[in-house]
């Protein structure tokens, strides 16, 4: 089975000057470059969506390999970190960490739950699709009682 997406992205001026909006799922989400870069920081960042995808896919993975192995679980809140090495001469991102906290899960089982964790990155199809050009981690695995 093949499966393609397609979102609609908009962009007008020059450079780190400019600002866009990615256009999916019936919204809108502007974005430019980050204040951190010389941007004008509205809105997501390009770093920020490609963050948000990688931590979308590893929840939504993370959450199902969990109920898969029995293992309690009523949500998955996980915190991305993003980090980009050589910037500005040869920017790129050297590493993105997931550490993801399992709400409603048993404080007991916290190494099986580092393991389901580290088994969901790999299984993660966002996250195999950068992992050859970026260390994808899971750091710390925590666990929450229920909300």
């Amino acid at each position: 089975m093949s499966l393609e997406f397609s979102v609609n992205v908009e962009w007008s001026g020059s450079g780190r000057d400019g600002e866009g909006a990615v256009r999916t799922g019936g919204q809108r989400v502007a974005y430019a470059a980050p204040a951190s870069m010389g941007g004008k920081g509205t809105g997501s960042s390009p770093e920020e969506l490609l963050l948000a995808a990688v931590g979308s896919c590893y929840s939504a993975t993370l959450f199902r390999v969990l109920e898969r192995r029995g293992l309690p679980v009523g949500e998955v809140a996980v915190d991305v970190s993003g980090f980009v090495e050589d910037y500005p001469a040869a920017a790129r991102f050297a590493q993105i960490l997931v550490q993801p906290t399992i709400v409603g899960g048993d404080a007991a089982l916290l190494e099986r739950y580092g393991e389901e964790a580290r088994r969901a990155r790999d299984l993660c199809f966002i996250g195999k699709a950068v992992r050859n050009n970026v260390a994808y981690e899971v750091g710390e695995v925590k666990i929450s009682p229920s909300a």
